[in-house]
């Protein structure tokens, strides 16, 4: 048997776009993507590859079943990405409406699990990946 997790959704996969920039909040941001990655919730994907318009990643974002967005703060870099690429269906997160702020929030576990957390809810559907 397969050390995988298995689920009778879709093949399409669900789809986590974060920010990953130098603020503190950034970096809460990709951690958490990661950490829903590894639960199961959906899948990391690269930001930069949309940015760059690299025609296979493109193509399985504009194929995904959902994909959730996780910005660090009010510029919304990853959100202006994806739409200014075409993408408008998405859930968004950004982690200054959780009250952490740019500049002052410590890449924590606790901070990590809170944004994971509120992803995981916003995620669409059952938590296969």
């Amino acid at each position: 048997m397969s050390a995988e997790k298995s689920c009778e959704c879709s093949a399409a996969p669900k789809l986590i776009f974060a920010c990953s920039g130098a603020a503190d909040v950034g970096a809460v941001a990709d951690r958490a993507a990661r950490k829903l990655t590894q639960d199961g919730v959906g899948k990391m994907f690269c930001m930069a590859g949309v940015g760059g318009r690299v025609p296979g990643i493109m193509k399985s974002t504009k194929a995904a079943a959902a994909i959730l967005v996780l910005d660090g703060c009010g510029l919304d870099c990853v959100k202006n990405c994806l739409e200014q690429a075409g993408f408008s269906q998405f859930e968004h997160l950004r982690l200054t409406d959780l009250g952490m702020e740019k500049g002052k929030t410590a890449v924590s576990e606790e901070n990590i699990a809170r944004a994971a957390a509120k992803g995981a809810e916003l995620m669409p559907g059952d938590n296969c990946a």
